[in-house]
């Protein structure tokens, strides 16, 4: 089994659609995954049903008995992250926000009035999808390690029991912990990008972490027709690099109006589809993906 990551130096680039697509294109149900579990919407486009979740339990977290704390302090002494201050009532507590359950506290506390605990980060699911069982995570607000989560939502997904011909993840934007999470032990990148300054610049910084990891690159380039002067631009990078250009998608509205009706663009008869299947072939034939 193929596994292809779908990937973007930055948002708003049309990553979540290009992957929605290749799914719908698909002629057998592909294994699923959205890694970007900071903002997982690839469900929104696929009708998916009967979803389940786990609780994920990310980074631990401090906690101060109140009937053992007698207010000396040390504990907010030696915590680098601000994260412990005293009440009006003399006690002190801790900030969940900001603790990063490295433990010190409990180690420094007199009074062994510091207990570190788990907490739930996050939850990672698992939907069905007329296209595939689709893996996907919700990060809960200000929790850390979300590279850690994707790796979670990947290892969920590889241990379904499914044949499917290929694992397509739906991967986070830039080139954080994350991006390197989902990248690894993959077998193929595909890159998506539009005509910018900003977006061939944060291609580029994508590009350098893919070539660390060895992978086969492809590209996508979307809204092609909005600027052909920076689209020529992404064109001449990619030959330089020796990345091959799956597809060029123009712009279309109808891509807008298929995400308002929850829906994937490449289930209507629009440029933007026919580009898309189009890029889906070339893919599935330069990876020798059985269709």
């Amino acid at each position: 089994m193929k596994t292809i990551a779908v990937m973007s130096g930055k948002g708003g680039t049309g990553k979540t659609m290009v992957a929605a697509g290749f799914s719908v294109f698909s002629d057998e149900k592909l294994l699923l995954a959205d890694c970007d579990v900071d903002a997982a919407n690839l469900s929104l486009l696929l009708e998916t049903t009967d979803t389940q979740c786990r609780p994920y339990m990310g980074l631990e977290c401090a906690v101060i008995d109140k009937k053992r704390c007698v207010g000396c302090g040390i504990c907010e002494v030696y915590c680098r992250f601000n994260a412990i201050g005293q009440g009006d009532d003399g006690i002190y507590h801790v900030n969940p926000l900001k603790c990063e359950g490295c433990g010190v506290c409990s180690i420094v506390c007199r009074e062994d009035a510091i207990e570190i605990i788990e907490r739930q980060s996050g939850e990672v699911c698992h939907s069905e999808s007329p296209y595939g069982h689709l893996f996907h995570a919700e990060l809960f607000p200000g929790s850390g390690t979300s590279g850690r989560l994707v790796f979670e939502v990947k290892q969920d997904a590889l241990g379904d029991n499914t044949h499917a011909p290929a694992f397509l993840i739906d991967g986070p934007p830039g080139i954080g912990c994350p991006v390197i999470s989902a990248i690894s032990g993959v077998d193929a990148v595909v890159l998506v990008t539009e005509p910018g300054i900003s977006a061939l610049h944060d291609l580029r910084r994508l590009v350098t972490i893919c070539r660390q990891f060895g992978v086969q690159m492809f590209l996508v380039l979307n809204k092609a027709d909005l600027d052909e002067e920076r689209a020529e631009d992404v064109r001449k990078y990619c030959a330089g690099e020796g990345i091959e250009i799956l597809g060029t998608i123009p712009f279309d509205p109808t891509v807008i109006e298929a995400a308002r009706r929850g829906k994937s663009v490449a289930g209507m008869e629009t440029p933007a589809a026919v580009s898309l299947k189009e890029a889906w072939k070339r893919l599935t034939d330069a990876m020798e993906i059985s269709q």
